[in-house]
């Protein structure tokens, strides 16, 4: 075996084939890292002239001039080949080092245990304990949980060999009734163009200065378009409701009622069924008024809900981000793009639909629930990754430590 350093080329044709590609070991992100300061090197293990693994690392200068290293979902390798392992680290150990650097971070795209819907290990499912005692024994340190960078806790649905209406059937039926609706009520899917992207950034501002969390700038989901669109890689999405149409459906609706009700007879026992149709028809009213002064307010018919950001490469369609204005989430319509883009994922051979970020633990009902709750309706499984590793390199790595703890 021989440890080299790989041209571009090389590591996006073992990356493109390689059944632990996901878009943050993308040569495209090389390009978005290189804007925040960081340096790339594409490196590798050959056998017979032949690429076995592969990693794509960042570097970039901290304190007393020395070098962090990153491989984002790194190694491209066969885990379970402790000798390759052993010998790869071992030999970007001394590469690290070569270069100034102090750790070397990873946080490989491999799952720990196999979870089920509810978050609960699955016996006998798929286990890589072992991968994460072997990487230990090598020297690295487990990063906690909520100090990784990237995700870790994920929720996914699997989409190979299955139909759209299997998928659909297999949904909770509050998910699906949700979905009947937004299609019934006329909530349209665009995708938008590069020169839209704002429409999508004003959604996840505000979105973000609601829920407490810290958006990218627009040049982020820019470059991003930049990098993956022509590929099909990255698409971006709003939703928008035509609320002239909206309210001709409510009325629809509400005069089916009306004929319902003048159909039952003055009998005492259809005093309920009277009632609840009476309701129903008062929440019809809010409804259609609150849709004709939003229209009024606006100036437009035509309202913007929610927004998404997906990353399509193969094998799975990444739910990557998203928003909805706080007013209008009382329509669902994430509950529409996700089923559009799972239908997407179906027609264009992709094996599975990624939901991506959910909370730790989720079996214990941390915080933000709700977020997976969302996730769980499409009937899919809860995916714990083994997490991010550091591995020091010098006696700086304790120093550095130190002074991002003094720093807080």
């Amino acid at each position: 075996m021989e440890f080299v350093e790989l041209t571009e080329k090389e590591y996006r044709t073992f990356w493109e084939n390689h059944p632990l590609k996901t878009f943050l070991s993308a040569p495209e992100i090389s390009e978005l890292r290189k804007k925040s300061g960081w340096d790339t090197y594409f490196v590798g293990v050959k056998e017979k002239k032949k690429v076995i693994a592969a990693s794509m690392l960042f570097s970039i200068k901290r304190h007393f001039n020395k070098y962090e290293f990153y491989s984002p979902r790194g190694y491209l390798i066969d885990f379970k080949d402790k000798k390759l392992v052993e010998f790869f680290t071992n030999e970007l150990k001394k590469f690290v080092k070569e270069k100034n650097g102090y750790v070397l971070r990873i946080d490989p795209y491999i799952i720990y245990r196999q979870r089920d819907l509810d978050g609960n290990i699955v016996e006998d499912g798929e286990d890589n304990r072992d991968v994460v005692d072997n990487l230990i024994s090598l020297g690295f340190k487990k990063v906690p949980v909520e100090k990784a960078e990237q995700v870790t806790w994920m929720f996914s649905l699997d989409l190979e060999g299955k139909t759209e209406e299997e998928i659909l059937k297999e949904m909770k039926p509050n998910t699906r009734n949700q979905i009947k609706k937004t299609e019934k009520f006329g909530i349209t899917v665009k995708e938008i163009s590069y020169d839209e992207l704002d429409r999508f950034q004003n959604i996840m501002v505000e979105t973000g200065e609601r829920k407490g969390f810290k958006v990218r700038k627009l040049s982020y989901f820019q470059e991003m378009y930049n990098l993956f669109h022509d590929k099909n890689e990255v698409k971006y999405f709003i939703t928008e409701l035509d609320l002239d149409k909206y309210i001709k459906e409510l009325e629809k609706e509400r005069k089916e009622k009306v004929d319902k009700l003048n159909s039952l007879s003055d009998a005492k026992y259809n005093d309920g069924a009277k009632k609840n149709l009476n309701n129903e028809m008062a929440a019809i009213d809010k409804r259609i008024n609150e849709s004709k002064e939003t229209i009024e307010k606006n100036g437009s018919n035509v309202i913007t809900l929610s927004g998404s950001m997906f990353m399509l490469i193969k094998p799975e369609v990444i739910y990557l981000s998203s928003g909805n204005y706080e007013e209008y989430m009382k329509y669902n319509s994430q509950y529409l793009i996700q089923w559009e883009l799972i239908k997407y994922g179906i027609e264009n051979g992709f094996k599975k639909h990624n939901f991506y970020g959910i909370p730790a633990n989720i079996n214990e009902h941390p915080k933000d629930y709700g977020i997976y709750e969302f996730k769980r309706g499409f009937n899919g499984y809860v995916e714990e990754l083994i997490g991010e590793f550091e591995l020091p390199i010098t006696w700086h790595y304790k120093l550095m430590n130190l002074i991002h703890k003094i720093r807080g």
